[in-house]
């Protein structure tokens, strides 16, 4: 059943007073804060102006509301997809190893190789996609010196056009994000002693490296993981957020005014070494009030334990606060559920997460590998990883 679906479903089912009647979340968690009780129970309600407990109907003890599954999707490929891009329920584009891009325009039942011509001769390694619809998307290569490039579609993949690519040796490309169908940036790791950005204003038919004046200066041994794709992020006209790792600190990085000044707040996810860090993020406007963010990484390294892997921030990422309850290890993609206020998902190599209250406690929801999530919609949610592996939200 899809999240538009569930939702329905159990508005068509509940009698006033009820906790679907009274706006509250169809997956909340067993426990959650949505009505501090297991979901087979009643949730409280007022009686006389004293807060009582309805007795439980056989529906609520019978069918109690369904959690989200992920629906698998066979792509026919046996890449490690990173870069993930939802445009719809109906429409996705993967890009990963092996110089591999796939995309689907029917849910997943069917994916066409769109990949660019040669890049699997090269083994490029994609390790992003932003795609505007069904037809326009641009992708990111990632490594060092000319194997950082950039290349857009305007008819679905069936033709492509190399936009940028890297001439600097010491330049690293990691992640893209764009604003709007014009506006974008993508970040490389730091030269020079500040992360590198790359600008555009024609939807990627073109690039230009922005001056570093405004950006603070990286710490020692700081960069950014391409990972997920997420480790630079935009909500809005003009806000972007950057990860890193690999320094003393996780950081969060910010610009209000797409990428000419930065500011640089120390987050909660442990860093200190290579492997350790803020692997991904995600953020929602301020139709919410202040932005409200995301933070997911830890150690990628299997045998170490990542105890403190997601923080949350409720001022633009001026400020992190650890999870209370975060993941159990390791996570490198996150997403905020649409039309969901306080609900998210965070992917790893170990399983999937889910928040009901905007990052404070997450709790185990799948135990297959992903690398990267993205959303959509309410019913437009996809998660991509290694061996080929593709899901959708149900």
């Amino acid at each position: 059943m899809s999240a538009a679906a569930l939702v329905a479903a159990v508005s068509v089912v509940s009698p006033p007073g009820s906790a679907a009647a009274a706006g509250v979340e169809p997956w909340h968690a067993p426990g959650s804060a949505a009505d501090g009780l297991e979901p087979w129970h009643a949730p409280r309600v007022a009686a006389h102006g004293v807060e009582a407990l309805r007795a439980p109907r056989v529906a609520d003890r019978v069918h109690p509301a369904p959690s989200p599954a992920w629906s698998l999707k066979n792509t026919g490929s046996d890449a490690r997809f990173r870069g993930l891009a939802a445009v719809s329920r109906n429409t996705a584009w993967l890009a990963g190893s092996g110089g591999t891009v796939l995309r689907t325009v029917d849910g997943g039942r069917s994916w066409r190789d769109v990949s660019p011509p040669g890049a699997k001769a090269e083994a490029l390694e994609f390790r992003d996609v932003e795609a505007f619809d069904g037809r326009r998307a641009v992708v990111l290569a990632i490594g060092e010196g000319e194997a950082s490039r950039l290349l857009r579609t305007e008819d679905g993949g069936t033709t492509w056009t190399e936009s940028f690519r890297n001439t600097d040796a010491r330049a690293f490309y990691d992640c893209l994000t764009f604003f709007d169908h014009r506006h974008g940036l993508a970040v490389s790791d730091p030269v020079d002693g500040r992360f590198r950005m790359l600008s555009t204003a024609d939807g990627g038919r073109s690039w230009r490296v922005l001056p570093d004046a405004g950006m603070p200066a990286a710490l020692p041994g700081e960069a950014g993981f391409a990972a997920s794709g997420q480790c630079l992020v935009s909500s809005g006209p003009a806000d972007a957020w950057l990860a890193t790792g690999g320094g003393a600190t996780g950081r969060v990085l910010h610009t209000r005014d797409r990428g000419r000044t930065w500011t640089a707040a120390t987050t909660t996810v442990p860093a200190g070494e290579g492997a350790k860090g803020v692997f991904g993020l995600a953020f929602r406007g301020r139709g919410y009030g202040a932005a409200q963010g995301l933070a997911v990484g830890g150690d990628y390294r299997k045998d170490q334990v990542s105890p403190l892997a997601a923080a949350v921030t409720a001022d633009g990422g001026r400020s992190w606060t650890a999870a209370a309850v975060p993941p159990a290890a390791y996570r490198s993609g996150v997403a905020w559920l649409p039309g969901r206020a306080a609900v998210a998902l965070a992917v790893g190599p170990t399983g999937t997460d889910i928040t009901y209250d905007a990052g404070r406690t997450w709790r185990p929801l799948d135990a297959g590998s992903f690398d990267t999530v993205a959303c959509a919609g309410p019913d437009a949610c996809w998660a991509a990883g290694e061996s080929g592996r593709t899901a959708r939200l149900e």
